[in-house]
């Protein structure tokens, strides 16, 4: 018979261990005396850029160090239990290429990481046209894992239509201070019946970074469109009026960081975040600020967003198109001074999360 693979079998080990149901687990979240001294674990999903480990090295949580595990969504199982102290469990098939391994851990062939986060940082998007991360985050909002930003924000950002009534309220109570863009919704290709200016551009479902748009030039087009979105029934679609541009704006907000950034298209391509584009930092004004402030309201709070705004090239008029939420990016330029500040906060936030005198909430 074949011999179990040694690497497996711990690793079955320790998940029988974790969720056994004993309540004496000695790195159980449950017991504060045991987590004294002992590392912080920070769950980092960001699998395309940065160092985490080396951008968060020296640094502690109420004189705890922090050992970082930084991997991507699809390289993550997440085991979740209310019959254990433990409470949840991650499986990391591989560590991000771009991060260093945890000190004293390498991830060799065939074998997983197992490690039970306190705190987690999510840094790229949940869903993508090429995978759906949204089964792994509902584990770690059963678990009741704190996050930056909110787990339920995160959640909340894979549905736009959420995102992009807020804003639409917004702009009800307060005016020409916070215009955003007119929009239709409809929740399949039979609600289509989009009759209004054209041309117009056309986003199907929640689709980010230019992917599942299309610029639409008359009502013919838009019956042909129709009869494609058919295809795919369980997906909604919102329009707006196309608006030729000389540019548009980003809005950063860290905490209490801002920047503002004005990019310009060189390439003709209506899509400005796709094409070839030169992107410049201008002077954040109180306007945009606001419009920081009052984006930073949604689902509870939010600690790192940006605003997307386009300038109308005819009148100079500036119109909220999005907000994103903590997958933003960071300009090239500037990302090392805008991890620093995410640094920052994640350490605040971390603090306030992990260290209190109530045993019932300490990690």
């Amino acid at each position: 018979s074949k011999l179990p693979n040694k690497g497996t079998s711990l690793h079955r080990s320790m998940l029988r261990a974790l969720f056994s149901g004993s309540s004496h687990d000695a790195t159980s979240p449950a017991q504060p005396e045991a987590a004294q001294g002992q590392p912080v674990r920070l769950l980092v999903i960001q699998a395309d850029d940065y160092d985490w480990p080396v951008i968060l090295r020296g640094a502690t949580v109420h004189g705890r160090p922090i050992m970082v595990y930084q991997t991507g969504w699809p390289d993550i199982h997440v085991h979740a239990s209310t019959y254990s102290s433990a409470r949840i469990c991650v499986e990391i098939l591989s560590l991000a290429k771009c991060a260093t391994p945890p000190e004293g851990l390498a991830l060799s062939s065939g074998r997983r990481i197992t490690m039970q986060p306190d705190f987690v940082l999510i840094r790229n998007e949940v869903k993508t046209p090429s995978f759906d991360a949204r089964s792994k985050l509902n584990g770690l909002m059963f678990a009741g894992v704190p996050c930056m930003n909110s787990l339920e924000s995160i959640m909340m950002f894979c549905e736009r239509p959420a995102v992009q009534g807020f804003l639409h309220q917004q702009q009800r109570r307060l005016g020409d201070a916070f215009p955003v863009v007119p929009q239709h919704f409809c929740s399949s290709s039979k609600s289509l019946m989009y009759g209004y200016t054209f041309p117009a551009v056309v986003k199907v479902g929640s689709a980010h970074a230019g992917v599942g748009k299309m610029k639409i030039s008359d009502h013919r087009q838009m019956s042909d469109f129709r009869s494609i979105l058919e295809m795919m029934p369980d997906e909604h679609c919102m329009v707006e009026p196309f608006i030729e541009s000389q540019g548009d704006l980003r809005i950063q907000k860290i905490g209490s960081h801002y920047r503002a950034f004005k990019r310009i298209g060189i390439s003709g391509d209506w899509k400005t975040n796709t094409c070839t584009s030169i992107m410049d930092e201008i002077q954040c004004s109180e306007r945009y600020r606001q419009w920081a402030d009052v984006a930073s309201q949604l689902f509870g709070g939010l600690d790192i967003l940006t605003v997307d705004a386009i300038i109308e090239a005819e009148t100079g008029k500036e119109l909220i198109l999005e907000v994103n939420g903590t997958s933003s990016g960071l300009h090239p330029d500037k990302a090392q001074e805008d991890n620093e500040f995410i640094k920052e906060l994640l350490l605040q936030r971390m603090t306030a999360a992990l260290c209190t005198d109530d045993p019932n909430t300490a990690i």
